[in-house]
């Protein structure tokens, strides 16, 4: 590793021991980063000044020459009154705003590591993901701040922004003129990214200054392929690294502009985009879907490029997609410990059920519990490995994610014999019944072509007899009848008769993160009490 720049070095010293590193490449020439890099200067670096780099709904733009000046005066804050150090860790926490992004690009630029948490995120997560980084300052939108206050962090400085006292970090008095950048290394924490704790104890990533470009370097710039004129929106929030990659580090790199939402759910997304002119946008499968229903009188004519991860995309909302916009999903598989997106497809390379290639500059492979590779055709484990790797900040579970190079994502994958990735189901979500193995998946994807499903969640519930049983979580069209035979039978025609659910549970809503991922846990231990079980 390069000589660091940081005075608090608690993140390089939590590190994982070398040799629990995945093996790393860096096989495409834009790949090749200098020894010093601060990769907010470089995001900053190339647009002109009068480019607009930020837009929001109602206020006025952001050009890069503005955003430049407030970062350099939220920098200068943090080193000077405000007594961060390079190598501090700054929580910040706030709703999808440009002050979020400015104050995310100021802590880098001043050589301190970004730690963005969920404004959705209670005290207890709060105080969890404080006490695993050992977070000493945060920023916070004054409008987020009441459960960090509330969270009682011991030692924990909170500087508010975008309220009305003097003591808020827009109305101190700062220097003025630019501010020189802190010289770290490219392999210097930059960020901490928290696993969204579907299970267990959240998982901090550690992820270095090179790291956040090589995700523009190779999906964005190979995949996406953005242009300076393209405007970028999306649902994911900053504290998910779907959405740093999608909403700032992508179009910031390609000199682009964002247009940041508060509210990003399926119903403003529409409007957004016909208002805006959205070029680039990125959300989730369950999105897409719901988005369908309310496409009628919104002019969607910007967009070019629709990119989807998070989950798998089922081939019939990516078909639906197609027919209803012309437009084919990018789909894509990443995850926290990696940053972004790793296996995707664009273009005439698009082919609906599967998720795609390795993205230039990225290798996979599908393997056995044992590590060997297994044969093409044949389910195993999804094992990739490229510019970026997992690192997990002290935390003993590396063993399991990294194995003989490998980053293990546990996803249960095939490899067809052409080279496409197709998704089966998260390894623990393969359900074993009567001696059949089940993926979930699949009897969700058929589900999902039923006219009055809205979303669906298959899971495998234990039972005496055969060892397990398919359940479907099912939320219908408001006004559909509450008819589960009906569902039954329309998957009797769908599926072998073995994948068909044994039970089905009607809710009102599928239990998800703050980041709008699917808690499965949470269905496998349900009673059922919260629909009906028929």
């Amino acid at each position: 590793m390069n000589v660091s720049a940081h005075v608090d070095t608690f993140a390089r010293d939590h590190l994982p021991p070398p040799e629990q590193w995945p093996e790393l490449s860096f096989d495409l020439p834009e790949l090749d980063y200098p020894a010093r890099l601060n990769c907010a200067v470089e995001l900053l670096a190339h647009a002109p000044p009068d480019r607009v780099a930020f837009r929001t709904p109602s206020g006025p733009c952001w050009t890069y020459g503005e955003l430049r000046a407030r970062v350099d005066r939220i920098a200068h804050l943090l080193s000077g009154e405000l007594a961060v150090v390079p190598g501090n860790r700054v929580l910040l926490r706030g709703p999808t705003t440009p002050w979020l992004a400015a104050c995310w690009l100021a802590v880098l630029k001043a050589g301190a590591i970004a730690v963005t948490v969920l404004a959705q995120q209670r005290p207890q997560e709060l105080r969890t993901l404080c006490e695993i980084a050992r977070v000493e300052h945060a920023l916070c939108d004054v409008r987020a701040v009441d459960d960090l206050v509330k969270a009682e962090i011991p030692g924990l400085r909170i500087t508010t922004y975008g309220g009305d006292s003097p003591g808020d970090l827009l109305n101190r008095p700062a220097p003025t003129g630019p501010y020189g950048a802190v010289d770290t290394a490219c392999d210097d924490v930059a960020l901490i990214a928290f696993t969204s704790g579907t299970t267990g104890r959240p998982k901090g990533c550690l992820h270095f200054h090179r790291d956040v470009l090589a995700i523009a370097d190779t999906f964005s710039r190979h995949v996406l392929k953005p242009l300076p004129d393209d405007v970028f929106a999306g649902s994911p929030p900053l504290g998910f690294t779907f959405g740093l990659g999608g909403l700032v580090v992508f179009p910031l790199r390609a000199g682009a502009s964002a247009l940041l939402l508060e509210q990003a759910g399926p119903r403003q997304l529409l409007p957004a985009v016909a208002e805006h002119g959205v070029s680039v946008l990125f959300t989730a499968p369950t999105a897409y879907r719901a988005m369908l229903d309310e496409l009628g009188g919104h002019d969607l004519s910007s967009l070019r490029r629709c990119v989807s991860a998070g989950e798998n995309l089922p081939a019939a909302t990516w078909r639906a997609w197609h027919e209803r916009t012309g437009l084919r999903l990018i789909n894509g598989i990443g995850a926290t410990e990696l940053l972004h997106i790793f296996i995707s497809a664009a273009d005439d390379d698009v082919r609906p059920g599967a998720t795609g290639v390795p993205v230039p500059g990225w290798q996979a492979r599908v393997q056995d519990a044992d590590g060997a590779p297994v044969p093409d055709g044949e389910p195993g484990l999804l094992a990739v490995r490229g510019p970026v790797g997992c690192r997990y900040l002290a935390d003993p579970r590396q063993r399991q994610y990294v194995r003989d190079g490998w980053n293990v994502t546990g996803d249960t994958y095939v490899r067809e014999a052409d080279g496409y990735f197709r998704y089966v189901a998260r390894a623990d979500d393969m359900i074993v019944s009567a001696g059949y193995n089940i993926a979930g998946p699949e009897v969700e994807e058929a589900l999902l072509r039923h006219p009055d499903v809205v979303e669906t969640a298959v899971v495998g519930r234990p039972d005496e007899r055969r060892g397990q049983v398919v359940v479907a979580f099912t939320v219908l069209r408001e006004g559909a009848p509450r008819d589960t035979e009906a569902l039954r039978a329309f998957l009797r025609r769908e599926l072998a008769p073995y994948k068909c659910p044994r039970e089905f549970v009607l809710l009102d809503a599928l239990p998800r993160t703050a980041t709008g991922k699917l808690q499965r846990f949470r269905l496998r231990t349900s009673g059922c009490t919260d629909g009906d079980q028929q």
